[in-house]
């Protein structure tokens, strides 16, 4: 079935940025503001996105900027073809439409001031993820975005040894992981780098575990930058699959 992608009008910005809903519009999903969501009845069997408590900011604004950012990125034609008219295809994309590029400016600043985001506003944004069907690519890389700051290794540190580089790397993923969530995540099992963890944050943002992806590409970005080589960090086992545990492993 070919869904077809429409955008509201931005409503008068508030002081407080709109909060982005996906709503069920029968033939597709309509991008439009919270407010603008209550106002619409919601289809038989599915929760009305706008109707939850805003809760306790706990999550990084970064996090969310992260995931506009990389939606827009990946909306971006590389190339316009010579029978395409953009004034008809771009707007379907939406990462290019006008909405997401004032939400991308406000929590620019928002994240430029540290300022957190609650929980119901940071699952608005991952369920917009999940109606994409490269939502897990779109995860890896707000993971990579948000690896953050490291500084290299001078002196007698690039002599470190490959286990003491691993051992800073896990402490890193460790910090990184509660700076922007306010928790951690399981715990690292035996070995150079393999995290583990049951009924994680993660998976209650998203149940179906693409969200999961988000953890491997932060993984993997902390790792190359203080090991200097390849590394690939898979997540090699899910609960959202019927596994026992989540798993990431890192192999070079």
């Amino acid at each position: 079935m070919n869904h077809t992608f429409r955008y509201a009008l931005p409503l008068p910005l508030p002081d407080q940025p709109p909060r982005l809903i996906a709503s069920n519009c029968g033939r597709g999903f309509l991008l439009v503001s919270e407010a603008e969501a209550s106002r619409r009845p919601s289809r038989a069997g599915a929760p009305n996105a706008g109707t939850t408590s805003p809760g306790k900011p706990k999550i990084a604004a970064a996090v969310a900027l992260a995931i506009l950012e990389v939606i827009r990125a990946r909306d971006l034609p590389a190339e316009i073809l010579d029978s395409e008219d953009p004034a008809q295809t771009m707007p379907r994309r939406l990462g290019l439409s006008g909405v997401v590029d004032v939400q991308i400016r406000r929590l620019g600043e928002q994240a430029r001031r540290r300022e957190r985001i609650t929980e119901d506003q940071a699952r608005d944004l991952f369920h917009l993820v999940l109606r994409r069907p490269d939502s897990e690519e779109v995860f890896f890389q707000v993971g990579e975005r948000l690896a953050g700051r490291i500084e290299p290794l001078g002196g007698f540190r690039r002599f470190y040894p490959r286990g003491l580089l691993y051992s800073l790397a896990r402490r890193k993923v460790r910090k990184r992981i509660r700076a922007l969530f306010s928790r951690g995540i399981g715990g690292f099992a035996h070995g150079l780098f393999t995290l583990e963890a049951r009924g994680h944050f993660l998976l209650d943002m998203d149940p179906g575990g693409d969200a999961c992806h988000l953890l491997s590409g932060l993984a993997q970005a902390i790792l190359r930058r203080y090991l200097r080589r390849e590394v690939v960090v898979s997540h090699s086992s899910c609960q959202a699959l019927k596994q026992e545990i989540c798993r990431w492993s890192a192999s070079e």
